[in-house]
């Protein structure tokens, strides 16, 4: 029996189609400036590669932001499987104005070092850092980071 989904987060449509629309459309702008108006070998060779980068980047993000990242008793996980964070790994968490994290969302420090990832515009972890938000909206990233608050409080018996 799988656990209770306690607090889950879905990206924005709006901000998806945007995000995604955004990336594709730089792609296909460099790459036209490439092909049109072709400048210098060097210049084109690099004007390509950076189209073909801006669609790598928005197919990626059109596959990530088709998740939600679920949030259990025991864990942070996304809805592949992928366990983000577990919640006994959290050492502290950031949501401050002035905190280097993702839009509208959050970021956890964790006692273990874990894999580096990236899905654009819902999660990244690089070493003991996890960044959850981007094209997610704001509501639903502070009812989640509440409800991880309350269990960092529970578990360091500062509530009873």
């Amino acid at each position: 029996m799988t656990e209770p989904v306690l607090a889950s987060i879905q990206t924005s449509q709006g901000r998806r189609i945007l995000g995604i629309g955004s990336m594709w459309i730089l792609a296909l702008i460099v790459i036209a400036v490439a092909l049109r108006t072709p400048p210098a070998l060097g210049w084109q060779i690099f004007l390509i590669a950076l189209g073909a980068g801006a669609l790598a980047v928005g197919e990626a993000m059109r596959r990530s932001t088709a998740i939600s990242i679920d949030l259990t008793e025991t864990e942070l996980r996304d809805s592949t499987g992928v366990v983000i964070a577990q919640i006994e790994d959290i050492v502290s968490m950031d949501r401050g104005m002035f905190a280097f994290k993702p839009s509208n969302g959050f970021l956890l420090k964790l006692s273990e070092r874990g894999q580096r990832t990236w899905r654009p515009g819902v999660w990244w972890r690089v070493g003991k850092t996890v960044g959850v938000g981007g094209m997610t909206p704001a509501s639903q990233a502070k009812a989640m980071s509440e409800i991880i608050a309350v269990k960092l409080a529970q578990r360091d018996g500062q509530l009873d």
